[in-house]
């Protein structure tokens, strides 16, 4: 058999994860990026269950465990600064779990995966054209090539599946939320908790990582009309126009994001896909199913990576059955977690004063909520890789 070439569109998560294991079975891969390195903000994600055998296989998880957030608590403050109510988040967190900032997760799977692939960042794919034995791909930048399979990993925006699948607007659903972080540049306090603001319908808070504090704002808002992901200008007008009556620290949260540099700022939204692949190309992470900002994006992108590259490897003389495969087995994780958005945004961002209120109450229940929910999630937890 003839190597196979593979191009992965996007070096997020889900991207160098599937590099790295189809390198190892022996395909050729190519992975292209539009921006021009990788991202450094973002919320902070889980590596969870099924993920944490990916990552261990990789010989990842040391390196995971020393970018850990180290994060304690989420602790809901009034307007004061005074502390109203607390969820202690290592009463629900399994053993080998690991929390760390997007970008650093990122990071270390590019680090692990370079060696192993070709990357072209400050690019991306203009146009697909395939047929019964390979894909014709044009780039913005690079010369046209061909490759046996392209995967789309490129994210909620994925160009990917646009060009494949069709337009963004049919495919992906606004689910009545924005959200935004962007790092403050040093720690402000002494804590391990994040610190979390609720007014009707918004939640801003503050959660500490190791390389520093993040901002994070999240608000219930539908669909803004013209909306445009790429445009920072229009997102910090956005931003601050929803927050401005907003007390406790916001103000001084506001003037550093209006000279922020690394802003991210988007839609909370899901996709839902009849099929993940058409022909020769297929999707993978948050391009094909993104679970939404509450979800377990990150780690369903590992899990889904490793699980596409073992099927492609079963059956590199028919991808269409691997895709398939793929895809049944992903989709047993991914659909649970798509139904969980209404019960996440209802705890971190109520919509009423009174829905504040009975979440604040709640909290002082908290360790025998955490008792059912460890139960609960133990019970739920994706299962390792084989």
């Amino acid at each position: 058999m003839s190597e196979r070439t593979v191009l992965i569109s996007g070096a997020g998560v889900g991207g160098p994860t599937a590099a790295y294991w189809l390198a190892r079975h022996g395909f050729r891969v190519t992975v292209v990026e539009r921006a021009q390195g990788l991202r450094s903000s973002g919320n902070p994600v889980d590596v969870r269950g099924s993920a944490v055998d990916v990552a261990e296989r990789m010989g990842l998880l040391s390196r995971l465990r020393e970018a850990a957030t180290g994060t304690t608590g989420l602790s809901f403050v009034n307007a004061s600064g005074r502390r109203i109510g607390r969820m202690d988040m290592r009463a629900v967190q399994q053993a080998d779990e690991v929390e760390l900032p997007r970008g650093d997760l990122a990071s270390i799977l590019y680090e692990a995966s370079r060696d192993h692939a070709e990357f072209l960042f400050e690019d991306s794919i203009a146009s697909l054209d395939q047929d019964e034995h390979g894909v014709e791909v044009t780039f913005d930048r690079t010369d046209p090539r061909r490759f046996d399979l392209v995967i789309g990993a490129d994210g909620l925006h994925s160009t990917t599946r646009r060009l494949a699948f069709g337009a963004e607007s049919g495919l992906a659903r606004h689910m009545g939320l924005y959200v935004a972080t962007t790092p403050l540049g040093g720690r402000t306090g002494p804590g391990r908790d994040i610190l979390m603001h609720n007014t009707p319908g918004k939640a801003v808070a503050v959660s500490p990582t190791p390389s520093g504090d993040l901002a994070f704002f999240l608000y219930r808002s539908p669909a803004e009309p013209g909306f445009d992901y790429r445009d920072t200008e229009q997102h910090k007008r956005l931003l601050t126009s929803a927050f401005a009556d907003v007390s406790w620290r916001v103000p001084d949260l506001l003037e550093h994001v209006r000279t922020a540099e690394d802003l991210y700022f988007d839609s909370v939204s899901q996709v839902r896909l009849p099929r993940w692949w058409n022909g020769r190309v297929a999707l993978l992470g948050d391009a094909a199913s993104c679970v939404s900002l509450f979800g377990d994006g990150s780690t369903l992108a590992m899990t889904g990576a490793f699980t596409l590259a073992e099927e492609l490897a079963s059956s590199p003389d028919d991808p269409q059955a691997a895709f398939r495969r793929y895809e049944t087995t992903h989709r047993r994780l991914v659909e649970p977690k798509q139904r969980n958005v209404g019960q996440a945004a209802a705890l971190l961002v109520p919509a009423t004063r009174l829905g504040i209120l009975a979440r604040n109450l709640a909290t002082h229940l908290w360790p025998a909520v955490a008792v059912a929910t460890r139960l609960r999630h133990t019970l739920s937890r994706t299962p390792a890789v084989s």
